[in-house]
């Protein structure tokens, strides 16, 4: 059961932060709970470079585009947590914005590898509001009701 609610713990847990705009792409922030392997238990585990690291480490998520870093908590025990540093979710889609193909560069690092879009005078992007779950305390299950506007 515990196994359970650490894996479930993985999914729900995500403190979302203010998106922020690098250029003209915006880049968005999460703390989720770290992969740890057991026979590393002191490490984050970085499933894109298949390899363990160091807390205050930092990695890029190739082939996705983005950074993590290992961060120790200041919870008492400390838990290992994963700042994750992406593009975030794509904009809804609007037929007058297009991605701008000349600008967008995939293989770049982060953040110049997130997609820029070109809309026509007066449309403007629009993002899906990212739902932020509150952290499941130990001995807890998670809450499936949806966050509260």
């Amino acid at each position: 059961m515990k196994f359970l609610l650490v894996f479930v713990s993985v999914f729900v847990f995500a403190l979302c932060e203010d998106a922020k705009d690098e250029g003209s792409a915006k880049t968005y922030q999460r703390l989720i709970p770290a992969d740890v392997l057991r026979d590393f238990p002191g490490m984050c585990f970085a499933s894109t470079r298949c390899a363990t690291v160091e807390p205050g480490k930092s990695w890029d998520l190739t082939p996705f585009c983005g950074t993590s870093t290992c961060v120790l908590s200041e919870d008492k025990p400390p838990r290992l947590l994963e700042l994750v540093k992406d593009c975030g979710p794509l904009p809804l889609a609007n037929p007058k914005c297009k991605l701008d193909e000349e600008k967008t560069n995939k293989t770049a690092p982060f953040p110049y590898c997130c997609p820029t879009f070109k809309c026509e005078d007066g449309a403007k992007l629009e993002y899906p509001e990212i739902p932020t779950v509150a952290p499941v305390k130990e001995g807890e299950a998670p809450s499936t009701e949806a966050p509260k506007a």
